[in-house]
């Protein structure tokens, strides 16, 4: 579990980098609306070089260059089960391991933009092998990317067979398109309702304990979960079953549930360049549920706390809300 909100003394203070706050979100859920301010948001997502228009230029690359044709899954083989774990490991171990490299082996740019100044641990029973980077190594590769493969293996098979509905460019080529955002969002819609669930304290005691043993979070950290907890969290991919898409479609979901993560928890806000922030990586947003652990559920993109009470915008008038909240439920 995060650290207490007591902890939290003056603004700022807890933190080696803090955004400017309130934290930012989507003006999704606001009265008035805000179309030109949504429409904004999301075009600095997709218009620009970010973890969302890469991810889904890696799967349009990936699945034009490296993916065998969609008729040679209709059989499982060992071969192609073998050759697209294999590339999953290289997927991961590249995004998360190479973030870890530069950001905290190398430290590239020393504590520039990282936003808790703590170290990780390294001698801690909490951990497995007593080591947290080791411990979220072990559970991202071990079972992260195993479940990443059995469903990729199983989507794959569904398209070569029928069983899955397809969708070509020639059939609407702007809903194409489309579909990478509102993928993006139905997964962040998903994630809340899932990860709602997972704080369910007998769920959170079996599964997701695994995942908040991070309370200071690093690129290994995004999908080190108990396999129980990924069993669950993959499950947004069902929506392909009933929305014809493309097996790029699948491969941009896979990245986006896989690799997108290793991203957000990188614990720094960006990679600088010439002394500005050139691409931006972990996400505040989520690392205040982190350090916090009951508020922030969603995503900055779809953020649902808002409407359920439990947003923290980053600020100690927020802070003391979440508190506020908590105070009854410590009674019971």
């Amino acid at each position: 579990m995060g650290s207490d909100s007591s902890d939290y003394r003056s603004e700022g203070r807890i933190w080696n980098h803090q955004p400017e706050l309130p934290v930012a979100r989507a003006p999704l859920f606001t009265w008035p609306p805000r179309p030109l301010a949504l429409s904004q948001w999301y075009a600095r997502s997709w218009l620009a070089v970010s973890t969302s228009s890469c991810l889904a230029l890696l799967a349009v690359v990936l699945w034009t260059t490296l993916q065998a044709p969609i008729s040679s899954y209709q059989e499982f083989e060992f071969a192609w089960l073998l050759e697209t774990h294999i590339r999953n490991l290289c997927l991961m171990t590249a995004v998360a391991g190479g973030l870890h490299l530069y950001l905290y082996t190398f430290r590239r740019q020393a504590d520039e933009l990282k936003f808790d100044p703590r170290h990780f641990e390294t001698d801690h029973r909490r951990f497995t092998f007593n080591n947290q980077v080791f411990d979220n190594i072990f559970w991202t590769l071990a079972s992260g990317v195993t479940f990443w493969t059995v469903w990729e293996c199983v989507m794959m098979w569904g398209y070569a067979n029928g069983q899955i509905p397809m969708l070509t460019w020639n059939d609407n080529p702007v809903w194409f398109v489309l579909l990478f955002p509102l993928l993006a969002m139905f997964h962040d819609l998903h994630f809340y309702f899932v990860h709602r669930a997972l704080h369910w304290p007998p769920m959170y005691r079996m599964a997701h304990a695994v995942h908040h043993r991070n309370s200071n979070t690093g690129p290994w950290s995004g999908i080190s979960m108990h396999p129980l907890e990924h069993a669950v969290y993959f499950t947004s991919l069902l929506i392909h079953v009933v929305l014809p898409t493309h097996p790029v479609h699948l491969l941009f979901h896979l990245y986006w549930l896989a690799l997108a993560p290793a991203v957000s928890h990188s614990g720094y806000a960006g990679i600088l360049a010439g002394g500005k922030n050139r691409f931006v990586t972990g996400s505040f947003y989520h690392q205040l549920h982190h350090r916090f652990y009951d508020c922030n559920y969603a995503t900055a993109g779809v953020p649902i706390d808002v409407l359920t009470g439990s947003f923290h915008d980053g600020t100690q008038e927020g802070d003391a809300c979440i508190r506020k909240k908590r105070m009854p439920q410590r009674r019971r």
